[in-house]
């Protein structure tokens, strides 16, 4: 079960309303007390729902600064397309067919044979969901080793939203680096408040901020503040990287 704990590196590390966090909270102890009783089954229908969870938080952060790129990927969503556009959490997703809503995946470059691949985790939870007579999952390592499956995935959908993760740190730095005019003078304030909790930011998108590189910055006339604003987050998880959480 320590494995299966890496998916809450791709979870977010802030949520918008206690309610969002409550139901994550909510699958993981549903997925912790039944892989410990021994009830894989329920278990793995747990683990679906917080890997489609994230999912939904990675579509989010393209919807959030690709709006445009966003409403071009709702064609064929005809019925859904206002919902959508008008979504004010990730879990709006939720109301589109599971299998669906991973075409927006698109959006970060994943192509049709990959997006397949993704699609055949809803299928297992669909058959492991139905009342079949049959239980897929009866023991520990048939779950360990869909769960490493998962994480598979769970990771290359990560490294294909790198491109945004990567855009959407650059606009912060360039947007917030003036003590003077943004909302929090204190940098680690401005860290967590804006960057992490406004974009839904997991451990592993933190990964891909710390990486960035600020010499495509260098001319920018604030590149000294926007230096001081990167090392705030550097010295803020730096712990975490140096333990090898990173």
């Amino acid at each position: 079960m320590d494995d299966a704990a890496e998916l809450g590196n791709y979870l977010p590390l802030s949520f918008k309303i206690p309610k969002e966090q409550e139901y994550i909270e909510f699958l993981w102890d549903a997925f912790e007390t039944n892989y410990t009783h021994g009830k894989y089954q329920f278990a793995f229908l747990a683990y679906h729902m917080l890997t489609m969870s994230c999912v939904y938080f990675n579509i989010w952060q393209i919807k959030q600064p690709r709006p445009g790129d966003f409403e071009k990927g709702l064609i064929g969503f005809a019925r859904d397309e206002k919902a959508l556009l008008e979504a004010t959490s990730p879990f709006v997703f939720s109301a589109v067919n599971e299998r669906t809503i991973l075409r927006f995946l698109k959006l970060n470059a994943c192509d049709n044979g990959k997006i397949g691949t993704y699609a055949k985790l809803v299928d297992d939870r669909n058959e492991s969901a139905h009342p079949n007579g049959n239980i897929f999952y009866s023991t520990q390592e048939a779950l360990d080793a869909k769960i490493a499956e998962i994480l598979r995935v769970v990771e290359e959908i990560q490294a294909h939203s790198r491109p945004v993760i990567e855009h959407c740190y650059r606009e912060f730095l360039l947007q917030n680096h003036d003590p003077e005019e943004r909302e929090y003078p204190e940098a680690a304030d401005q860290i967590r408040e804006v960057l992490i909790h406004g974009n839904y930011m997991s451990r592993r998108d933190v990964d891909i901020c710390l990486e960035f590189d600020l010499a495509g910055l260098k001319a920018h006339e604030g590149i000294e503040s926007i230096g001081t604003l990167h090392q705030a987050l550097v010295k803020e998880f730096k712990a975490d990287v140096s333990s090898g959480a990173a």
